[in-house]
């Protein structure tokens, strides 16, 4: 029996904390955007922080970021200076330091968005419980609620899109290192989210129903929101 069948799979977290935010006005990285007395990526990090079953989280940065060790000091995570252009790219650098530090194959990967300020632990737990013996994983996601509009270049409705099917995917998103490796690396900077990736290998990932209060800030007025949400929850 070798070492990855012999002991029971871990569950490890990234957040690529690596992008600007160009979309969110804000002049800087948005991960570093303070909402509610901390940096919104701190928020992030401390719910998963408070899931135990997650043994380790790794942040990974862009190679030039200079701001992470003075907007977050106490952080006591794993840390790596391994971000590239996309998305794909950041994860799968954060994939190769975590099988630096001795993550193996069969290990799950929960990959989550730093711009998700408002995620909580009771959510990561429902994810690990619905993934834990699936045999793909998944994702938080949301029911469409919303009539859907197609649009054409000048702005006007083309067609209604049939909502009955449709969910929004949030993070994180639940999957084994070695497939969540394998399907990045074949579909690249395509890729916009790891779920994507592991459907274009023909497998179709597990949806868990979550709360829409895990939005993804990403437009200026979301951090007003957002600071809303986390005052009122206290």
């Amino acid at each position: 029996m070798n070492a990855s069948t012999a002991r029971s799979p871990r569950c490890y977290a990234i957040v690529p904390a690596a992008g600007v935010g160009e979309r969110s006005g804000a002049g800087q990285p948005k991960q570093y955007v303070t909402v509610a007395g901390q940096p919104m990526l701190a928020h992030a990090l401390a719910a998963l922080a408070a899931v135990p079953r997650i043994v380790q989280t790794l942040v990974v940065l862009s190679p030039a970021d200079d701001r992470f060790e003075a907007a977050l000091p106490g952080y006591a995570g794993w840390l790596a200076r391994v971000g590239g252009a996309s998305r794909a790219e950041s994860v799968l650098g954060g994939l190769a330091e975590l099988r630096r530090r001795g993550a193996l194959d069969d290990d799950w990967v929960l990959v989550h968005d730093a711009a998700r300020c408002l995620l909580q632990p009771e959510w990561v737990d429902a994810l690990i419980d619905a993934c834990d013996h699936d045999a793909v994983g998944g994702l938080l996601a949301q029911p469409v609620a919303d009539t859907l509009k197609v649009g054409d270049a000048a702005g006007r409705v083309t067609a209604t899109v049939d909502r009955r099917d449709k969910w929004v995917a949030q993070t994180p998103q639940m999957f084994r290192l070695a497939l969540v490796e394998r399907a990045l690396t074949a579909m690249g900077a395509a890729a916009t989210d790891e779920a994507s990736a592991v459907e274009r290998l023909g497998l179709s990932p597990r949806l868990v129903k979550a709360s829409v209060a895990n939005l993804k800030v990403t437009w200026p007025e979301d951090f007003a929101l957002a600071e809303r949400l986390l005052l009122t929850r206290g």
